[in-house]
């Protein structure tokens, strides 16, 4: 049973529908100022007969959930925030207040193994923190990424660009200024002056995209600007057209698109900064890390993959075994069950399961 509010936070993306065999409740959502919300709805469910657990989004400004998370723990219930955790070391009155928070649970369902690491050092229980990552639509992607055939790819770079050969880097995100797309510009201008053939493909829509294409244009980059797509076979074929997804700021679920079509993914290596997806890539194997902010360490992270168009099959298979290891719905369901049945974490044996998975015998030669 889902609780939750369909109406649009301002976010500009699209609300999801559930289907059909998915009962929804709603729980009215107040956004209040500094942050807050309160949700109407779900503090009943503190006391409620009805369920045995709970599972929050583990936003600790949202007063509701601290008096629902309470009332179910006084009865008994089982009770989980599923939330990024920690991105920095906790500290001062915020610090304590989040930790405060996080010890109302049961356990915690955490994106990534940065903010289980921080919440251990911080005395958190390491059997109540469970890595469950995150995940898109993996069964809508393999149907749509087994749809593209080499000749789309080489058509789809005619039809953009003028020529089935040229190297393509793109990304496919909301176009704001934390994206740092401006450095994705001038990284492919400089290259194109050093006499490479690079175009760049822009997949989503924002307040930027004016200034962004207004950069393009000085710089003499060609670059193509699709608007927001929602349309899961032409984000397998913009994606699979392209050389290396580019993430210069912050990379969160563009990642798990990315690779599981196969396409490597640059971001910056700024933990403090970064959305836990990042831990998805392995520098060499699944795409690149550079320093945050630095366009000459971004240009030569990017270089190695653009020699030629495309994709070669070997870096196509590393990049999406991660994927259908573990970052998809059907590993994320375990990992819940198995919390939800009160057992430990059992993260550390994935993490380096994990590891071995994208070594480079993991890409079976001649695989696409």
């Amino acid at each position: 049973m889902l609780f939750g509010d369909g109406t649009d936070a301002g976010s500009g993306i699209a609300r999801w529908q559930a289907p059909p065999d998915i009962p929804v409740r709603t729980a009215r959502a107040r956004y209040l100022p500094g942050g807050m919300m309160w949700q109407s709805g779900i503090v009943q469910l503190g006391l409620s007969r009805e369920f045995d657990a709970l599972v929050f989004v583990g936003n600790a400004t949202w007063p509701a959930t601290w008096i629902t998370a309470i009332l179910g723990r006084l009865t008994g219930k089982r009770v989980f925030f599923w939330t990024h955790g920690w991105i920095v070391p906790p500290t001062g009155i915020k610090g304590l207040f989040r930790n405060a928070f996080y010890r109302l649970a049961n356990g915690l369902l955490l994106y990534g193994h940065g903010a289980k690491e921080i919440g251990i050092r911080a005395g958190f229980d390491p059997a109540r923190l469970h890595v469950v990552y995150n995940s898109l639509d993996v069964e809508a992607q393999t149907a749509a990424r087994d749809r593209v055939t080499p000749e789309d790819e080489r058509a789809l770079r005619r039809e953009l660009f003028g020529s089935p050969d040229i190297a393509i880097a793109m990304c496919s995100t909301r176009l704001t200024a934390l994206r740092r797309l401006d450095l994705l510009i001038e990284a492919a201008s400089e290259l194109r002056r050093s006499g490479m053939q690079i175009g760049l493909l822009l997949v989503g829509d924002g307040p930027e995209r004016q200034n962004l294409e207004r950069l393009a244009l000085e710089r003499g980059v060609p670059t193509c600007f699709t608007g927001a797509c929602y349309d899961e076979t032409m984000l397998a074929r913009y994606t699979m057209a392209s050389n290396v997804t580019v993430a210069p700021g912050k990379v969160g679920l563009t990642a798990m698109q990315s690779l599981g079509y196969g396409i490597p993914v640059i971001t910056h290596n700024d933990a403090d900064h970064q959305m836990p997806e990042w831990e998805a890539i392995t520098p060499g194997q699944t795409g690149s890390l550079f320093h945050r902010d630095d366009l000459p360490s971004l240009i030569e992270a990017m270089r190695p993959w653009l020699h030629s168009p495309g994709t070669d099959a070997a870096t196509r298979a590393r990049c999406r075994v991660i994927i259908d290891r573990f970052y998809n719905p059907e590993f994320q369901r375990r990992v819940i069950d198995r919390a939800l049945q009160g057992l430990p974490a059992d993260d550390l044996f994935w993490l380096h399961e994990r590891d071995e998975a994208i070594t480079p015998s993991a890409a079976p030669p001649g695989t696409r």
